[in-house]
Parts: C-alpha cells; sequence; structure tokens
C-alpha cells in the first residue's frame, strides 16, 4: 500500500496537481488517497530523500526549485548526456541503431500534445544511453531523471524548441552512424544546454519557477 500511495503522490507532483510549495498534510493526503496516515509519512520520508518534496518548519510541502538548482541539476545532465551519446558512436549496434531510428520517426510522428512529447522524447533519450552500452552511466541517468520530475511543464512545448529538437536529433543520429564519437558529443552537449536555456526561460517567465 506505501508504495501505492508514493506513485500517487510522485504523479500528482509530476502532473502539477501538487505545486511546487504547496503544503502536503498527512491527513489531507490519506483522504484523498483513501488510506492511513502511515503509507502517507512513508511515502512523505521517501519523496523527501528524492529530493521532490522538502521539510520546512511548517510541516512538508511540495520542493520549490531556483535558478541555481537548474543549472546544477542541467550542468550534470549535459556531462552525462554528452558521454552517453559519445560512446554510442562507438559501441552502438545494428539494434541500437533500429531503436533509435524507430525513436525518432515515433518523436516526428507526435502532434502538439506536451506529454506524448515529453515521453517520446524520454524513449529517444534513454535508447540513447542504452546505446552506449555503459550501466553505470545509464545508472546516473536514470538517478538523475528524479530530480528532473518536479519540473512537469516540458521544454518541448516551449516556443519552437520541439523542431529544434527533431532537427537536433536527426544530426546525433547522423553523428552516432558515422561512428564520430566526438561529433556526437558536441551535438549531445549543444542539445542538452539549450535544453538548460529553455528551461531557466521557463522560470523566469513563471511566478512559481519552471514548473
Amino acid at each position: 500500500m506505501a508504495t501505492g500511495v508514493y506513485e500517487h503522490i510522485r504523479e500528482a507532483i509530476v502532473r502539477g496537481e501538487l505545486a511546487p510549495g504547496e503544503a502536503l498534510g498527512e491527513v489531507a493526503l490519506a483522504r484523498r488517497f483513501g488510506t492511513s496516515r502511515t503509507p502517507v509519512r512513508e511515502a512523505l520520508h521517501r519523496l523527501e530523500i528524492e529530493a521532490i518534496v522538502e521539510r520546512t518548519s511548517r510541516g512538508v510541502r511540495v520542493r520549490v526549485s531556483s535558478p541555481e538548482e537548474i543549472l546544477d541539476i542541467y550542468e550534470v545532465r549535459i556531462t552525462l548526456e554528452s558521454s552517453a551519446a559519445k560512446l554510442a558512436a562507438t559501441r552502438a549496434t545494428d539494434l541500437d541503431r533500429v531503436r533509435l531510428r524507430a525513436a525518432q520517426e515515433s518523436m516526428a510522428a507526435v502532434g502538439d500534445s506536451p506529454v506524448e512529447r515529453a515521453d517520446t522524447n524520454r524513449v529517444f533519450h534513454e535508447a540513447i544511453w542504452q546505446a552506449s552500452h555503459s550501466p553505470t552511466l545509464v545508472d546516473l541517468l536514470h538517478r538523475l531523471n528524479v530530480h528532473l520530475i518536479r519540473y512537469p511543464s516540458t521544454t518541448l512545448a516551449h516556443g519552437d524548441r520541439w523542431a529544434e529538437v527533431l532537427r537536433e536529433h536527426e544530426e546525433l543520429l547522423a553523428a552516432i552512424d558515422a561512428r564520430d564519437a566526438d561529433l556526437a558529443h558536441r551535438i549531445a552537449e549543444a542539445h542538452m544546454t539549450g535544453a538548460r536555456d529553455v528551461r531557466l526561460r521557463m522560470y523566469a517567465e513563471s511566478d512559481v519557477g519552471p514548473a
């Protein structure tokens, strides 16, 4: 039951139903999800460890982000994603390339839905991670992704970012197909730097941060 409550609260935060800074009272959450306070307390403790919620003098709330934190997360992400792309260029198998092309085609077929854009983009990037054939790198990227779920509004719905992403992915696939590790690294680095810059603009345009 505790795992189910954890997933429900986490999903509510991801979808923006529980906004940054919103108080998370055990009684209210227990009533909302039809459970007792004990599994709610356990779920909040787990979410606190993952830095998705934070404890204040007034109780627990959805964690509020800052531009400094966004920069920190994305600096690490830029390093890891570009490293994965570099390794994929030298280690990707024929099957990896088929999966990458299928992921890119799925992205190109998506319409205006921010959720579908985010989902297909995640599949593409996870395919890059797998093509790196580095279990340690894949593990680190999955761990980093936990921090990113606190930003439910995707950068892919901002301005003309979607078109840029599709173009940059094509360039990255070409570099991987050519086994040009240095080029793949540079493209992925620029790609993720662009994502960081869009996220910061979204933060600046919002009264409550990037969510």
